[in-house]
């Protein structure tokens, strides 16, 4: 049985770790921290192509019990003027929900996890070594680790870095605060000196996220040196510029995220090597603002695990880097794009809520159906060619 070691427990990795297990290989998957990360992490939007991947190997409903269903999206600027609504079939989840969901489904289906195994190398043969001194050795390897990626670095030393967005994140739970919106439907605003958001949940627990932006690249130890109550105070002056409850929302948080800055990939030129390939933000992190970050990874998951179904290791990554490329590409621009709107200056947000307003109240219902509408038939091979 041909034995893929996967370096990244994460959503990327378990997922992967699945989708080669239902393809008849053998997984084991690496994680580099010494514990799971049961209660780690903020929340995540899955989109209805995330979703269909997720159905392809028979997640779906491990996934639907995670979260709730998210089933649009209404666009404000700082003014309180409507801009317009989006409405897609989606689900909101918890990420360490859905990362406790994925890791136990993962362990009911057999597949091995191991903690504390960082990666340095990988030697002759596919041997991976970790910094614990440890090795493990397999047929193929999938570097699912993330945007700071160790297997992107040693397929191919000279891989661009990801790129700085202006802009950090950061958000929490909000509790007692009176939200009229329907459960589900994520409250987004264009504000005058932030992007703010926030969505109402079963429980009348108010999840939100905020984007201030940042002009220059903070290091981690600058991030680190903003205080909480500083953080806090930044953040309500920054919501109190504009008309809503984003500031009564940051003022009834317990406990806000840490900020933390944003970066994506607008192209990696090698995804594999010999018998190593990345996949998810390894290959082509998206910025948030694309909402399709984790959909992404599990598009990838499932497509590459049918390419190492049907056909031999290396004739596998070259299918799935050709069916995934330009579509990640495509995702990751749009992203950027989104991005940057949230950065506009005084002039630009007029313009900025002119073409936003037009894009939202488009005739054109379809026009963001090859991002929402992509779909993968588990039985049916990846095309050899374009």
């Amino acid at each position: 049985m041909t034995r893929a070691l996967i370096i990244g427990g994460g959503i990327a990795g378990t997922v992967a770790a699945i989708a080669l297990g239902k393809a008849g290989l053998e997984p084991v998957v690496f994680e580099a921290y010494d514990r799971t990360a049961d209660g780690v992490g903020a929340f995540l939007t899955l989109a209805k192509n995330g979703l269909d991947a997720l159905d392809a190997i028979g997640l779906r409903g491990v996934v639907e019990e995670a979260g709730f269903a998210t089933p649009g999206m209404r666009f404000f600027n700082g003014a309180g003027r409507e801009l317009g609504e989006v409405r897609m079939p989606a689900r909101t989840v918890v990420r360490s929900d859905l990362y406790v969901a994925l890791r136990d489904e993962a362990v009911r289906r057999g597949i091995r996890i191991e903690y504390g195994k960082r990666l340095v190398d990988v030697g002759d043969g596919v041997r991976a070594r970790f910094a614990d001194g440890t090795s493990a050795t397999g047929d193929l390897l999938i570097g699912a680790d993330g945007l700071r990626s160790r297997v992107r670095e040693i397929i191919d030393p000279r891989a661009p870095k990801a790129r700085y967005i202006p802009l950090l994140n950061t958000g929490g739970f909000a509790e007692g605060v009176r939200v009229d919106e329907p459960v589900g439907v994520w409250h987004m605003i264009f504000g005058n000196r932030q992007f703010f958001a926030y969505l109402r949940r079963h429980d009348e627990k108010v999840l939100w996220f905020a984007n201030p932006p940042r002009k220059t690249e903070p290091t981690p130890d600058e991030l680190a040196a903003i205080s909480d109550e500083r953080w806090r105070a930044e953040l309500i002056g920054r919501a109190r510029a504009d008309r809503g409850l984003a500031a009564s929302i940051i003022e009834a948080t317990p406990v806000l995220f840490r900020p933390w800055a944003t970066y994506d990939f607008p192209s990696v030129p090698t995804w594999h090597r010999d018998r190593m390939v990345i996949i998810g933000d390894a290959a082509h992190a998206a910025a948030p603002s694309s909402g399709q970050g984790a959909s992404m990874a599990l598009e990838d998951a499932v497509t590459l695990a049918k390419c190492l179904r049907d056909v031999e290791v290396e004739e596998a990554f070259r299918r799935y880097e050709r069916a995934r490329r330009e579509r990640v590409e495509k995702v990751v621009a749009a992203g950027k794009h989104a991005g940057d709107g949230k950065i506009a200056g005084p002039f630009m947000r007029t313009v900025r809520d002119f073409f936003v307003s037009r894009g939202l109240r488009n005739d054109d219902p379809g026009a963001m159906n090859w991002m929402f509408d992509h779909h993968i038939q588990w039985d049916a091979a990846v095309a050899s060619r374009d």
